[in-house]
């Protein structure tokens, strides 16, 4: 992933030095559980122990002439290690250090994704609930429904990021998988107690049945929960956007000091931050469809998965996280403008409370169908003569026979919009 949308934290875990890192970890704990069944000298474990280093330049060095990556990295830790060296990597394929040294780094990546979801989960219940009872326009199709609160709009969005974080803990189950079985996965020249023994250490599981390589349905289902995480970003961020339009402007970004809009025009004040995040969502429904592609491989294993997921799993990764910390901002600085509201509510009159009067006929013992009819035609004769939808209903000669002006008032009420609000609010913070 580019710098721009790399946050440290999450560079760290995908970075060359902790890739390694975990791979000799791997190595190490294996030498370690092969000494104790008496394969390995314990003196030769120690010293492996004190002298293997890291060295990510002599790695690739090395590399460049051999290339292979796992051999390039266990040839550049023996020449740290000294003869007692060869003692490493011993009955393994790459495979098993490549793959459960990935796991490890899937385990710390979905840990610090669901940290950050946390973080804004809490932000947004924030908002939700400062704003539980400020009126706001609902909207289907872009066009004016009934009233709802700006509350409830922010606590939809909660709510799915909570769906997201039980998404990505079920994730952590799933990747915290390794493997040390062998080329193919039989252990024909391992003790099973090796892997038990370092996926143990490692903070994994053994595969149950491994191939050459842990299977990738595993892989896949990160990569499903992180563009499902995405999607759900993007659709506060699609709201945010809209919201944030001239012709609305019911909430905004927040615009810090110093901070310029267009090159061209002074005045812009556009949602950045909204449309990043939207654009780097449809990148990730990419990489999902990409992680699915490789659970299929040539029987035990062919290598046409590798190089996707040496693009995918850092960025993909790097560009949630960099989402979810940008969402934070954005929610902890959002401008909401509730005169705004009020304003576009009282755009389209109240022809918003149609659905509570065709309710209230048919509580009166009016047919459906015959109550629709008459509302709808007071509703445009109030679009079109300009006035207010209890003044059209007030002059119906139909709709007089059934409901009294104060009914009709009553029906026009906002207020009376809201009287379940407060239920939903307990329902969804429980806490």
């Amino acid at each position: 992933m580019i710098q721009r949308y790399t946050k440290p934290e999450m560079a760290a875990v995908w970075s060359d030095e902790n890739r390694f890192q975990k791979m000799l970890e791997v190595e190490i704990f294996a030498a370690e559980a092969m000494s104790k069944l008496g394969i390995v000298p314990k003196k030769a474990v120690e010293t492996i122990k004190k002298k293997a280093k890291i060295n990510v330049k002599r790695i690739n060095e090395i590399e460049l002439v051999v290339k292979h990556d796992v051999i390039a990295f266990l040839t550049a830790v023996a020449e740290t290690a000294g003869t007692d060296g060869r003692f490493l990597h011993l009955g393994m394929t790459s495979s098993d250090v490549l793959d459960t040294a990935t796991g490890a780094q899937l385990r710390q990546s979905t840990l610090l994704l669901i940290a950050e979801a946390k973080k804004l989960a809490a932000l947004t219940a924030k908002l939700a609930k400062k704003y539980k009872m400020t009126p706001v326009m609902g909207r289907t199709h872009g066009v004016h429904a009934e009233p709802m609160t700006f509350g409830l709009k922010a606590a939809s969005w909660y709510c799915e990021i909570e769906r997201n974080i039980k998404r990505l803990e079920i994730v952590l189950e799933a990747v915290s998988y390794g493997k040390i079985s062998g080329a193919v996965g039989t252990m024909a020249h391992l003790n099973p107690k090796v892997e038990a023994y370092v996926c143990k250490k490692m903070g994994l599981k053994p595969e149950p049945v491994s191939t050459q390589i842990v299977p990738r349905d595993r892989h896949s289902v990160y990569f499903s929960a992180l563009a499902h995480l995405g999607a759900a970003l993007e659709r506060i961020a699609t709201e945010v956007r809209h919201l944030q339009r001239t012709e609305v402007a019911e909430a905004e970004e927040p615009f810090s000091e110093g901070q310029k809009g267009s090159s061209a025009m002074p005045h812009k004040r556009n949602p950045i931050i909204s449309e990043n995040i939207c654009g780097l969502a449809r990148l990730l429904r990419g990489y999902a469809l990409t992680a699915m592609e490789n659970i299929a491989l040539w029987h035990e294993r062919d290598i046409s998965h590798s190089s996707t997921e040496r693009i995918m799993l850092p960025d993909a990764s790097l560009a949630v996280h960099y989402m979810l910390v940008r969402m934070q901002t954005l929610i902890s600085g959002l401008n909401v403008y509730p005169e705004n509201m009020l304003a576009n509510l009282d755009k389209t009159k109240d022809i918003i409370f149609s659905g509570t009067l065709l309710l209230s006929l048919v509580n009166k013992g009016l047919t459906r169908e015959k109550a629709y009819a008459m509302v709808q035609a007071a509703a445009f004769d109030a679009r079109e003569n300009k006035i207010s939808l209890a003044e059209a209903c007030m002059r119906s000669d139909g709709m007089k026979k059934y409901l009294l002006a104060a009914e009709i008032r009553r029906a026009c009420d906002v207020k009376s919009q809201f009287k379940n609000v407060d239920f939903i609010f307990r329902r969804t913070f429980k806490k």
